[in-house]
């Protein structure tokens, strides 16, 4: 899967700069992947790139296998003859360095509304109807958007009963033809523009990590249109919901929400929505990431209506059969394991079994035990590090929050202190083992906390941050080419 010792750097889409609020995959894109091959790394891994909905967490989807709208490039609809550059200029005018969804959502919705409306005498019509021949999962996702929006925006379980609790192919969709049709060749524009980018990376011989979560999002698609696959109720309400107990990064544990998977039913259909959600996967990116790797051996499951995540039980997951019945359909898949938290001695004998590289945190490393899987030197060498990832602060952000005797042991073990532990944390990970190493955007910047991602367990402020145009300087692109050529990872 990795051949070789490489590197790479965690930036998700949205983070990239740009005059329209939010970054996408339009030119800025394209000039990431130019500086990231000078740079001499050879991966780029994002996080899931879904449409996203309350929060804007790219965890929680409308659908396993549509592609977010806002990372839909103006600029190339433009190229594309499908709006006028005139548009372009009641742009939303947002902080550079943070994305306003509120701002930019309601203005991205409204170009490509324009856009389908052209494209209806459009030369680009026919690999439109093209597309939707070869992603059968579009039709039931556009009626499902058609559907939500005909109902003020509100979550499938709020819509009349007649809809709530239909068979997608039951639905009269004459009602919704219009409004389904562009939500359709929103995913086409989408999918184009990606196809574009993935051939410039391709071009930069740049591979492509990208990101799927275990669970899906109550409010999609995916629920609505499948609710055998899911436990729920007889008026598909969830009987049980996903999350993990108190742990690193909460006290009362983090409730995420999700539905839990009826297992019994997947493994009865042999797997096949599985099936179909990795290869849709893998269409998308080179290297697949899923997201809390444990929950195919087992999971913690919560009573519906639990205030927090405290009080749940394990429950067996799937284990080797999903993967078997996935190779059988498709054959060896690129994964990497999200491997991380307490685990069952299970979780890494069947990593270790489907022979896939396991996660390796270093702000985790500090606690003072030499055991510690997290100090390099016990990493195996079929791993992936990282400085830290999406949930983790940045590492200077770490540093600065940590304990007094955690700092102390950082500095002792890395040889730096103060903003200089920020380097020497990244060339630990370069120089391990490990047969790839990865650090955020945000480290190799060495930027505080204000530059984090996501702070896991709350609600508000996350997903917005952004780089500035200026930040990527040739001199960086040199520093991180001389780092991985010195590690042997360029």
């Amino acid at each position: 899967m990795i051949p070789d010792r490489a590197s790479g750097i965690l930036l998700h889409p949205t983070s990239l700069p740009g005059v329209f609020g939010v970054g996408d995959l339009g030119p800025q894109a394209h000039r990431w992947l130019d500086w990231l091959a000078r740079s001499g790394c050879r991966y780029w891994q994002i996080l899931p790139i879904g449409p996203t909905g309350y929060g804007d967490s790219p965890y929680q989807s409308f659908s396993a296998h549509a592609g977010n709208p806002n990372l839909i490039s103006p600029e190339l609809l433009v190229e594309d003859g499908l709006i006028a550059a005139a548009h372009l200029d009641d742009r939303p005018n947002p902080p550079d360095d943070a994305v306003d969804y509120g701002a930019v959502i309601p203005w991205k919705r409204g170009l490509l509304a324009e856009a389908h409306l052209a494209s209806r005498e459009h030369h680009l019509r026919g690999d439109y109807e093209a597309f939707l021949t070869r992603h059968s999962w579009v039709e039931d996702y556009a009626l499902f958007m058609a559907l939500k929006e005909a109902n003020g925006a509100g979550p499938w379980w709020e819509w009349p009963r007649e809809l709530r609790l239909a068979d997608p192919a039951t639905v009269d969709r004459r009602e919704h033809a219009e409004a389904a049709d562009r939500h359709a060749f929103t995913q086409f524009l989408f999918f184009r523009q990606w196809e574009l980018l993935r051939e410039r990376a391709r071009d930069a011989g740049i591979r492509i990590i990208g990101d799927i979560p275990i669970f899906v999002a109550l409010d999609s698609v995916d629920v609505w249109a499948r609710p055998d696959l899911f436990m729920l109720d007889e008026q598909r309400r969830p009987t049980v919901v996903a999350g993990v107990p108190p742990d690193y990064f909460s006290e009362t544990g983090q409730l995420w929400g999700n539905p839990l998977y009826d297992w019994d039913a997947h493994a009865a259909d042999g797997y096949s929505w599985w099936i179909e959600r990795l290869r849709t996967a893998h269409r998308i990116v080179d290297v697949v990431r899923i997201d809390h790797f444990r929950g195919f051996v087992d999971y913690w499951e919560i009573p519906a209506g639990s205030p927090t995540a405290e009080t749940g039980r394990w429950v067996n997951g799937p284990g080797r059969p999903l993967f078997d019945a996935v190779a059988t359909a498709l054959g060896g898949l690129p994964i990497i394991a999200e491997d991380l938290g307490e685990l069952h001695p299970e979780v890494p004998a069947l990593r270790d079994e489907l022979d896939l590289p396991g996660m390796k945190i270093l702000q985790f490393a500090f606690d003072g035990d030499p055991d510690n899987d997290f100090l390099p030197e016990h990493y195996p060498e079929h791993c992936i590090v990282y400085t830290g990832t999406h949930d983790n602060d940045t590492t200077l952000g770490w540093y600065r929050s940590a304990s007094v005797a955690e700092r102390r042991r950082a500095r002792r073990y890395l040889g730096a202190r103060g903003p200089l532990i920020v380097d020497a944390m990244i060339e630990a990970a370069w120089a391990s083992r490990a047969r790839l190493a990865v650090a955020p955007l945000q480290d190799f910047l060495r930027l505080d906390t204000t530059a984090r991602m996501n702070t896991p367990a709350t609600l508000g402020g996350n997903w917005r941050w952004r780089f500035r145009r200026d930040a990527l300087t040739d001199e960086l692109a040199r520093r991180i080419r001389e780092l991985n050529e010195r590690t042997s990872r360029s």
